[in-house]
């Protein structure tokens, strides 16, 4: 190496959040994950790399709003705790976006782990496990799986047979809530942030 060469400086692997907090993707610590940079990110994030009807995207903050609203018409006595881990199943896309889950399945376990460390920073800083017991994974899961038939159906372009087929027919629906959720329709990024939010603060610990 020649005299007075500089090393080349490591990748930036940190992103600035409007809070000003700037947190490491790699090593991501609990101390710089707030609610609000979280309900902004998501709130512009959209879902179905935005192939949907409407106006505005369909925000991954309103499908978390919406999938924690199945969670409790599923299992109406579920801990306040279980019911905010619902609201922050996708909090992780507010930093690495949407990828929907063929290309998730194409990039393997590296991005699953990624993710997983991302989780594991914004449970612990909201006062949840770092890990979910598997009960309340498979119950949020299928919370999850009725928002996206719904969202497939209503504003994706699936017919009802293709998004049963990929996401399950949803059973144990009231007809008013089906009613509801055959109306969905997406909201503005302000709406949704404000939305999520509000929900936030409801369940907050």
């Amino acid at each position: 190496m020649a005299s007075g060469s500089r090393q080349p400086e490591a990748p930036r692997a940190w992103q600035r959040m409007l809070s000003g907090r700037r947190l490491d993707l790699l090593e991501p610590s609990p101390l710089d994950v707030e609610i609000e940079d979280i309900a902004h990110g998501l709130a512009r994030v959209a879902r179905w790399n935005g192939q949907t009807h409407g106006s505005h995207a369909f925000s991954v903050a309103q499908h978390c709003v919406l999938v924690e609203q199945l969670l409790v018409e599923f299992y109406p006595n579920t801990d306040q705790r279980w019911r905010l881990a619902a609201l922050l199943h996708d909090a992780s896309e507010y930093v690495i976006g949407d990828m929907i889950s063929p290309f998730k399945a194409a990039l393997g376990l590296d991005y699953k782990a990624f993710e997983g460390r991302l989780m594991e920073a914004v449970h612990v800083r909201f006062g949840l496990p770092a890990h979910l017991p598997d009960r309340i994974e498979t119950r949020i899961k299928r919370a999850d799986k009725a928002s996206a038939f719904f969202e497939a159906t209503v504003l994706a372009g699936f017919d009802d047979g293709e998004a049963a087929k990929f996401f399950g027919r949803p059973r144990g629906l009231d007809a008013a809530t089906v009613s509801a959720l055959q109306k969905l329709a997406p909201q503005t990024a302000e709406q949704a942030s404000k939305a999520f939010m509000k929900k936030f603060a409801q369940l907050r610990l």
